[in-house]
């Protein structure tokens, strides 16, 4: 079967996840999908016991989560086998100016807006050090 547009979700593994939502939700502010309710009954835990106890948000028409489930002493390394980095699209460079502003804001370090050639990426870091972008192609 072919591969269709895009992918259907990533999930990142997170040493904290209050940290981590708390981070995430003032960067993007991206709408929850699905997360296990404080009240949940043991029907309801079962059913979402894929959740690992994180939070799965909407981003487009696909899935982004965190997943609680490191141990609190790891911490991400691009150089080792697995994510290098995972990069969001965003529509322009304005884009990437408004979100260096927004990080600036939050107290959030960023290595600046780089022109890569056939684009402009925006690179920071979450809680666990996993590299992020934001990427915006450039026009025409």
């Amino acid at each position: 079967m072919p591969i269709r547009i895009s992918y259907s979700h990533v999930r990142l593994t997170v040493t904290d996840l209050a940290r981590s939502r708390a981070f995430y939700d003032r960067v993007f502010g991206l709408p929850v999908a699905l997360e296990l309710p404080e009240d949940a009954d043991e029907a309801t835990r079962e059913q979402l016991r894929y959740l690992f106890g994180g939070v799965i948000y909407r981003l487009g028409s696909a899935l982004f989560g965190l997943r609680p489930v490191a141990p609190a002493s790891d911490r991400f390394d691009e150089d080792r086998v697995g994510l290098d980095h995972l990069s969001f699209a965003v529509d322009s460079v304005a884009d990437l100016q408004e979100m260096a502003r927004t990080l600036e804001d939050i107290g959030v370090a960023h290595g600046g807006i780089k022109d890569i050639g056939v684009a402009h990426i925006l690179e920071f870091r979450d809680p666990d050090n996993i590299a992020l972008e934001l990427f915006a192609w450039k026009q025409g």
